[in-house]
Formats: structure tokens, C-alpha cells, sequence
């Protein structure tokens, strides 16, 4: 560093007149930084700028005495870098960011969940054929993952034959799931279909005791109490019971405890995201439920439903078609990304808070006549639900 000051007095060039070596780096102590952070540790005291240390400045003018000049050379001092300066900037929390993301997800999730049964409602009332219905929907979200992969808006997942080994007894039970939910919300009111739906945990209880030898603590027991006891209210009082309805719905629960069961079982290990293993058990679901859907209702059937359905409702039942088939593609999918992010006991009070706004939405749209004590079974099967996904933590 090159600085100009004021010739010195010759007493003062004489002091300097024994040449020492400047110091590599000279360090000083910084001023200190408001801030919640540590202070940093004082510098030792023969670092400091005192007026001793003028001696180890070599000044040009006693260098060079033939060459009188009013400018000298010093070492600038140079900070010292071996230990990081801290800066008191605050982080944003992680877990609050986590928090945002799973609401996100949640409400999302119950909002397509909604408008999924009210389109594929609208749907099965023009067009009673929930065969054809539910395979719809799986070949629209096999389409739609397809086409992601194709265009690499999403990675395509790297799997192998064990993949789907494994995945092919929980796509059996998902299918069976589903067309058994399609075929109850084809004969009763949505809000009945998801209230008995609510009775699943009963289900899983019975099937892992039985099936697995699992044994659970006393609350998970109680509470199976309330949602047995609401779900038989709501039977026994609703207007429009159907026993093809009710028996779909039970038949759902089951089979979507045991696809919960091999999932559990034959995923453990397995590096899938969950969009992308709910696009392959859409897939293969798919490829189960076709010659199925075929043989029970076939495309005799579906022609002649079709044009009654569209003579009646006109262009809009096709965008309602494409609507249920797209809705309940993204809700699943949007569930099983869910599970990545929460715990599957968060999940489950999730799904307890989403049939919550089915059962609402529906009778509202529809307008379906409901007697108190109906609703009251349903609030009891509800209420039992969500203490049982508390006992069970």
C-alpha cells in the first residue's frame, strides 16, 4: 500500500535506521458486528498497531539516503482469513417450509377427491356401467404417465421384473377396490358410499389379526365401537339403501386393506417415487380389468348407453367423461405423493378430514334428502375413524 505523509524529523529517520523485515501479514481486529453471534476471540497483542511498531515500517527515505523522498512503503495489514467471519442471517425454519408443503398437498388432494365423485356421480346416473367407468380412469392416468415419461416431464422409474412380481397382487386388489367403489356409487348416494368406506379401519384391524397374527392395544379396539355403531345407523336409516351399494362398499374396504397389506410388504427396498408407483399400478390394473369389463357388460352395451346418455345430457356428458377419468387420476396420484412427505398415521387422518368433505360436498350438489339420525351415524363412524387413527399412534 502507497500512502504520502509529512517528511519525518531526522531524530525519527535515525530510529528507523536498522532495517527489519516487514511482516508477512499483519493482523488487526476487526470492529465487532452487532449481531446474537459470537463475538470473535481478541488478537493476540503483538498483532496490534501500536506506536512501537513504527520500527518494523523500512521507510524508503533511510533505504536510499541518496535518494531523499517523501514517500514510504508500509505492509498493509491483511485480515485473517483462517477462521470464517459469522454473519447473523436468520435461516428459514425447514420444518415450517415441510409444513406448507404437506397442507399443499392435503388440500389439493381433497379438493380433486371432491370434484372426482361429483363428475364420476353425474357420470353413472346418464351411464349406469361402472365397468366401462373404471376402466376409463385407469387407462387416462396410464395415458397421461405415459405421455410424462415420453416428454420427460416426469423421470421414468427404473424397475425390473421383481418390480412387478410384487406390484401384481396389489394392483389385483386395487382393481377390485376400485370397480367395487364405482359399482356402489352407481346404485346409492355418494355420501352412503363414503360413509360405509369410513368403516375400513375395522377392516384392516380384522384382516391383520386374522391374516398377519398382529395384536393391537385396547383403544384400537374401542374404537372400532363407534365406526361399527355409525356406519350400521347410517345403514339402517338411509332413504335409498341398495344392497348392491352397500355390499360394493364393503367389498371396496376390504380389498383396499388387503392392497395396503402386499404394498407394505413387497415395496420394502424398492427406490419408486410414489407418482410414479401409482402410474405403474394404475397400468397394470388396467391391463386386469379390461377382459373383465368386457366380459361382464362388453361393447354392445356400452354403444347403446353411450348414445342414450349423450342424446339426453348432449356434449357435455364426453367432458364429464374426461373430467372423472382426469380427477381421479391426479387425487391418487396426489395421495401417493403425499405419503413420500407425511406419516402414514398423518395420512390416515387425511383421508378421515377428505371423506368429511365428499359426504358434504355431494349433499349439496345433489340435494339428497338425509334424516338427522342418518347424519348422526355418519358423524359417529366419522368421529370413530379419527380416534382410532389416534389410538393407534
Amino acid at each position: 500500500m502507497i500512502s504520502s505523509i509529512k517528511p519525518v524529523s531526522p531524530s525519527l529517520t535515525a530510529i528507523a535506521g536498522v532495517r527489519r523485515s516487514i511482516p508477512a501479514k499483519l493482523r488487526f481486529c476487526p470492529l465487532p458486528i452487532t449481531g446474537s453471534f459470537q463475538k470473535p476471540n481478541p488478537l493476540p497483542k503483538k498483532h496490534l498497531l501500536s506506536a512501537r511498531s513504527l520500527s518494523n515500517f523500512t521507510f524508503a527515505a533511510a533505504a536510499a539516503p541518496q535518494q531523499r523522498s517523501d514517500v514510504f512503503r508500509v505492509g498493509a495489514y491483511e485480515a485473517d482469513r483462517s477462521r470464517p467471519i459469522e454473519i447473523g442471517v436468520e435461516v428459514p425454519d425447514e420444518q415450517s417450509g415441510q409444513k406448507v408443503k404437506i397442507g399443499i398437498y392435503f388440500a389439493t388432494w381433497w379438493a380433486l377427491n371432491v370434484v372426482f365423485n361429483i363428475y364420476n356421480k353425474k357420470v353413472l346416473n346418464a351411464f349406469p356401467y361402472p365397468w366401462l367407468t373404471s376402466t376409463l380412469s385407469l387407462a387416462c392416468g396410464s395415458l397421461m404417465m405415459l405421455v410424462s415419461w415420453v416428454t420427460g416431464v416426469a423421470e421414468a422409474p427404473k424397475t425390473d421384473i421383481d418390480f412387478w412380481k410384487t406390484l401384481f397382487p396389489v394392483a389385483l386388489a386395487h382393481t377390485i377396490g376400485h370397480v367395487a367403489a364405482t359399482v356402489s356409487m352407481s346404485k346409492v348416494a355418494v355420501s352412503f358410499t363414503h360413509i360405509i368406506k369410513s368403516s375400513e379401519p375395522a377392516f384392516s384391524v380384522l384382516v391383520s389379526s386374522l391374516f398377519l397374527g398382529e395384536a393391537f392395544p385396547l383403544p384400537v379396539y374401542l374404537s372400532l365401537l363407534p365406526i361399527i355403531g355409525g356406519c350400521a345407523l347410517a345403514a339402517v336409516t338411509e332413504l335409498n339403501f341398495n344392497m348392491i351399494g352397500f355390499m360394493g362398499a364393503m367389498i371396496s374396504n376390504l380389498a383396499f386393506v388387503f392392497r395396503n397389506i402386499f404394498s407394505k410388504k413387497g415395496m420394502k427396498g424398492k427406490s419408486v417415487s410414489g407418482m410414479n408407483y401409482y402410474a405403474c399400478l394404475s397400468m397394470m390394473s388396467l391391463l386386469i380389468v379390461t377382459p373383465f369389463a368386457i366380459a361382464v357388460e362388453g361393447p354392445q352395451m356400452w354403444a347403446a348407453g353411450w348414445q342414450n346418455a349423450v342424446s339426453q345430457i348432449g356434449p357435455n356428458f364426453v367432458w364429464w367423461v374426461v373430467a372423472q377419468s382426469v380427477f381421479y387420476h391426479l387425487y391418487n396420484q396426489v395421495s401417493y405423493m403425499s405419503l413420500d412427505q407425511i406419516s402414514p398415521l398423518t395420512f390416515s387422518v387425511g383421508n378421515t378430514m377428505k371423506r368429511i368433505s365428499v359426504i358434504v360436498a355431494s349433499i349439496i350438489i345433489f340435494q339428497n334428502p338425509i334424516k338427522p339420525v342418518n347424519a348422526l351415524g355418519a358423524a359417529i363412524a366419522i368421529l370413530g375413524t379419527f380416534i382410532y387413527s389416534q389410538a393407534k399412534q
